[in-house]
């Protein structure tokens, strides 16, 4: 089956919805505008309940079918906030916030689910009950976790759940999933070496804390090259390096770095921090200088289940007429914590050849509307058939 008749009649009202939210990006859990113009819009479709401020400012609307002998509840998953970035591609709908736009896809991923809700409380051909869950600070802001603590899966009764995300360099309208995990940890660090600072031309009365520091860099990539299981995939990057001094003829008495780990499996990921906190400090004290360690676990790996995986691939092929293998992921993704507490799967749409995500001059590609859209509602017309 190709993309529905129906989203190809809406293809026009969901893409305005889409450039609106392109031109009013809103970040982390300040997401007020977006989340009121979803939960509006879900008011209008005729949603059975809708609840706001779920996880801050997360939006949620219940759609029940025809019938509901299953007894089956399915959650889908769109996430809604934006990314500190200047904008720089020259649309006529480009953010007017300055310093904030959507340079991740979000706003496409909230106007597909909205599409898709939209039709779904039109037909309601399915045999259950539909949790359409819209949140905010997917972006390092963990939002999909503050939604799971406000008890999310709980009060809905959700049993599965599923959610997308576009990519670009995939073919506009194809997908690729892959079972296991597949988007990485994503582990944060600050490190400050202490050490002696003085005069640049008396090097022998100081403890140089930037050359400390520029060993302790070169020896964190030994935790890929020698201490990790060639197959099991670790990144270690050190992002940002500052000193306590701006001088031309001054050692600073201080470095600062900060950086970021990612890793796909529990065992690397204390492997990675164990061994990165005890280089840091093994160099700094055999300079004698001192290391303190800031390490924060960030988002975990997300797991897509077996079963549910291979429910979307189906669905996916139905559509777009097959569903490539997707590579692992090294960057994260916050509905890690959603798959933590209930079965379900993610998947990605190809976005085409545009910018890559996170770039200023990436934007989402509004044809691959349909083919989004039509993912939705089929998981859900296919997982709970009307009776």
């Amino acid at each position: 089956m190709p993309v529905k008749n129906r989203f190809a009649e809406l293809h026009p009202e969901i893409t305005a919805w889409r450039q609106d939210l392109h031109e009013n990006p809103e970040l982390l859990f300040d997401t007020h505008r977006t989340s009121a113009l979803v939960a509006e819009k879900l008011r209008a479709f005729g949603c059975d309940e809708i609840a706001t401020g779920i996880g801050r400012t997360g939006v949620v609307g219940v759609i029940r079918g025809k019938s509901d002998r299953s007894g089956r509840v399915i959650g889908l998953r769109a996430d809604m906030d934006a990314l500190p970035i200047l904008e720089q591609t020259g649309v006529e709908y480009a953010s007017k916030t300055p310093g904030a736009m959507h340079a991740c896809g979000h706003d496409g991923h909230t106007s597909m689910l909205l599409g898709a809700a939209k039709y779904l409380a039109e037909t309601r051909n399915f045999d259950g009950t539909v949790v359409v869950i819209f949140q905010p600070a997917e972006e390092g802001g963990g939002g999909g976790l503050e939604m799971c603590k406000d008890g999310l899966m709980d009060r809905f009764g959700i049993q599965e759940v599923y959610g997308m995300h576009n990519w670009p360099g995939l073919p506009s309208g194809s997908f690729a999933i892959r079972p296991g995990p597949f988007f990485a940890a994503t582990d944060i660090f600050n490190l400050e070496i202490e050490g002696l600072g003085g005069h640049a031309a008396k090097p022998n009365e100081t403890i140089d804390t930037t050359v400390v520091a520029s060993q302790i860099v070169m020896a964190a990539q030994t935790i890929a090259s020698r201490n990790a299981d060639p197959v099991d995939q670790v990144v270690v990057s050190i992002t940002s390096f500052e000193t306590s001094s701006n001088a031309f003829n001054v050692i600073p008495q201080r470095v600062m770095m900060r950086g970021t780990v990612r890793t796909m499996s529990p065992q690397m990921r204390d492997l990675a921090q164990s061994r990165l906190t005890t280089l840091a400090e093994g160099i700094a004290a055999s300079f004698g200088a001192t290391a303190r360690m800031d390490y924060t676990r960030n988002y975990p790996v997300m797991v897509n289940h077996e079963e549910q995986t291979e429910f979307a691939a189906a669905v996916a092929a139905s559509i777009a007429g097959s569903c490539a293998d997707a590579p692992l992921v090294m960057g994260g993704e916050d509905f890690a914590y959603m798959l933590e507490e209930r079965p379900g799967a993610y998947i990605l749409v190809g976005n085409g050849e545009s910018a890559a995500v996170h770039h200023p001059e990436y934007n989402f590609n509004d044809e691959v509307i349909p083919a989004g859209c039509s993912w939705w509602a089929e998981i859900v017309e296919r997982r709970m058939p009307a009776a």
